[in-house]
């Protein structure tokens, strides 16, 4: 028997293959199937089952997709209603793997149908548990993301996660392992551990969620202090649970390199967003007018999700040299599929195209030092609240870039401003909204908070109870 774990960083997304006896089971698998095809050829084993711990709301999976290239089922756990041929397993329903066996525990409340899967191995003993979102490294799902859906409230939700993870996850031994689907920096929780695997007996320990008291508690500690949900949930939801065009029809479609004429004419035939995937120097350094930065070298797709409200948003790419398709293959992780196509040569191929181009006024932190020495500088700070809560510059104004919609009207244009925020990487995607609205008046600061402070830049600690920490 072998355990893989395959985690995405950028998505803090962790998918597992699992062999024994020359076959093999695949939890949760990412958008492209290919990797998962090649090891199973290069061990020689068959894929004979693709396991899904619910309805996923962060990433699209590659249930479908794998499913149709090796023929394999797809099993959620009870109560699943999914819009394709699927195994809708039993609660306690066992699944032979080889010399091991996987048992589907029905574990609701992060969904209604989410599921965890027990691993056994052949003399009978639990060995590891596949916990999707019910429970996390140091948290457990949060449980207001399928409310609407499910017409209950999120406390109604908490309420039976705490009895499922009381029935189904806390009587297990302690040396079973927890294989989780997420780490920190997801959305789907909020006190994620940045490790991916613990003990059992290690998580009753260190979890605040399954160390409450009782189940009014647990309620109250899981649902305070959430922030909204990326916007781009709901659509994956209902790509997971419906369908979707395959991965390879997607690449085919957008993997298109478009000369700049061709890249201008496509961009006013579509309405499509550009979305300039380049590193914050390069595109501050110039850019193609109205186009959105988000560095490929981050949390790109999440940022585009919570950005880009509709996954069914045209997109034209801007890139580095040879990013195209990893560019193209992290968005369809996230659902965006109308994608048409890169700019062949990248951006200096329109500039030596002598097409418009933009640029945006970006300043070494001693620029703000400066202000602050003639006076009180405007100082807009995007990182969470949490970040600005454990110090920011002495009277900056948060405002959390996952929020840029909401206070992006309140800006006023006379006024100029200095925007920052951790160090550099998402100041410059609020900097490219805001001039892609017509706002120039302000100057982004190079290197973010972390040069702020290295310039001597007046700081304030500041801690309000008001303030829900993310």
């Amino acid at each position: 028997m072998k355990i893989e774990q395959i985690y995405t960083g950028c998505l803090a997304q962790g998918a597992y293959y699992i062999t024994s006896g020359g076959e093999a089971a695949i939890i949760d698998p990412l958008r492209e199937v290919q990797p998962y095809l090649d090891r199973a050829a290069k061990d020689g084993v068959k894929i004979k089952y693709i396991f899904e711990t619910h309805f996923h709301a962060d990433f699209v999976s590659g249930h479908l997709d794998l499913a149709a290239k090796t023929g394999a089922p797809i099993i959620y756990g009870p109560t699943a209603q999914p819009g394709f041929e699927a195994i809708i397993a039993e609660d306690g329903q066992s699944f032979p793997l080889g010399s091991v066996s996987i048992i589907a525990l029905h574990t609701p409340g992060h969904t209604l149908e989410s599921t965890t899967y027990l691993l056994r191995d052949g003399q009978g003993k639990d060995r590891a548990i596949f916990s999707g979102d019910t429970l996390f490294l140091g948290d457990v799902g949060r449980p207001d993301l399928a409310q609407k859906a499910a017409d209950m409230t999120k406390e109604d939700l908490a309420g039976m996660l705490y009895d499922s993870l009381q029935q189904k996850i806390m009587p297990l031994a302690d040396d079973v392992i927890v294989y989780p689907a997420h780490g920190a920096g997801s959305a789907c929780g909020k006190n994620m551990s940045k490790e991916t695997i613990d003990t059992l007996g290690n998580q009753k320990k260190t979890n605040y969620a399954l160390n409450q008291p009782d189940k009014p508690s647990f309620v109250k500690a899981i649902t305070d202090g959430l922030l909204p949900p990326p916007a781009y949930f709901p659509a994956n939801v209902a790509m997971n649970k419906e369908g979707y065009g395959s991965f390879d029809q997607v690449m085919t479609q957008a993997n298109r390199a478009l000369s700049p004429e061709a890249f201008e004419e496509t961009a006013g035939q579509t309405g499509a967003l550009i979305l300039d995937t380049r590193d914050a120097a390069s595109f501050a350094a110039g850019f193609i007018p109205q186009s959105v930065n988000i560095g490929l070298r981050g949390d790109f797709a999440p940022w585009v999700g919570a950005l880009v409200s509709d996954v069914r948003q045209p997109l034209l790419l801007v890139t580095a040299e040879g990013d195209a398709e990893e560019a193209i293959t992290r968005l369809s992780r996230v659902g965006f599929d109308n994608i048409h196509g890169y700019l062949e040569g990248g951006f200096s191929a329109w500039q030596a195209a002598g097409k418009e181009t933009d640029k945006v006024n970006r300043v070494p932190a001693s620029a703000l030092a400066e202000a602050y020495a003639q006076g009180q500088p405007n100082v807009v700070d995007v990182r969470k609240e949490s970040e600005y809560s454990g110090s920011h510059a002495e009277g900056a104004t948060n405002k959390p870039l996952d929020r840029i919609n909401e206070w992006v009207g309140n800006i006023d244009p006379e006024q100029h401003f200095f925007l920052h925020c951790a160090g550099g990487y998402r100041s410059m995607i609020a900097a490219s909204i805001l001039q892609a609205r017509g706002y120039r008046n302000f100057s982004e600061i190079e290197g973010g908070f972390k040069a702020i402070e290295g310039a001597g830049v007046p700081a304030t600690a500041f801690s309000c109870p008001s303030q829900k920490k993310s």
